[in-house]
């Protein structure tokens, strides 16, 4: 299982970066790294996009796109 690319918007600060991080968490993705500066986190597991934008939409972000590394 390879490593998917998610591109968020608004993100700004680390406390950003520590709110989608627990989102991701909370969907039992593994190897996350979420950057603001970037404006992408980067993580494994399997999730449908749908259920990653509603996570990152509940944490106060915007989904924009899901991609393979």
């Amino acid at each position: 299982m390879g490593q998917k690319v998610a591109i968020i918007e608004g993100m700004t600060c680390g406390h950003c970066e520590s709110a989608v991080t627990k989102s991701l968490t909370g969907l039992n993705l593994t190897n996350i790294s979420v950057s603001s500066a970037e404006g992408k986190a980067v993580f494994a597991g399997d999730v449908t996009e749908a259920a990653l934008a509603a996570a990152i939409n509940d944490a106060g972000y915007k989904l924009v796109s899901l991609s393979n590394e």
